[in-house]
């Protein structure tokens, strides 16, 4: 579609271009405020209504075809705009993906400070109950045996999180 509204813009560029005005079958060409026909000065010739008919014609002709290069000059600079409104877009969205990334990032960093938090206040309170429980000789060999395990596998969780919140 661009390529034939170019094309078309091109043609009548060119043929507007020449400066030629046609009166009476006959074709002139107007150059620094002189007419020619087939390359000869006839501007002493022609009448006076022949001349302001041809100098008319040659203004509006000189007229449209600022008009079209304004108009190109538009659409070149709506291209522009559309294609900084896209690149704006994208960088918009960019920084939105950027945002949430790092919001996405923050929540796990304070999910497993959290983590590492309960898992050490956990040990703490679960080693505490140990020793008290140990101290008063409530504990049978098997019992011990079980606090034991239970008390590693919570030091194993403590450095699952430990681990978990250095790398966040």
């Amino acid at each position: 579609m661009k390529l034939q509204i170019l094309s078309i813009l091109l043609f009548f560029s060119i043929s507007l271009f020449a400066q030629e005005v046609e009166k009476d079958g006959r074709m002139y060409q107007v150059r620094e405020g002189k007419i020619f026909h087939e390359g000869n000065d006839v501007t002493a010739e022609l009448s006076e209504d022949h001349r302001s008919f041809i100098f008319s014609k040659h203004k509006e002709l000189a007229e449209e075809m600022e008009a079209q290069k304004a108009r190109e000059k538009a659409d070149k600079e709506a291209e522009q705009l559309e294609k900084e409104r896209k690149k704006a877009e994208k960088a918009l969205r960019k920084s939105e993906k950027a945002k949430k990334k790092a919001e996405k990032e923050l929540k796990q960093k304070q999910r497993a400070q959290d983590n590492f938090q309960k898992a050490t206040k956990k040990l703490k309170s679960n080693t505490e109950k140990y020793e008290k429980l140990k101290r008063k000789g409530k504990l049978s060999p098997k019992d011990e045996e079980k606090w034991l395990e239970k008390l590693e596998g919570l030091q194993k969780d403590l450095d699952k999180a430990k681990k978990k919140l250095d790398r966040s």
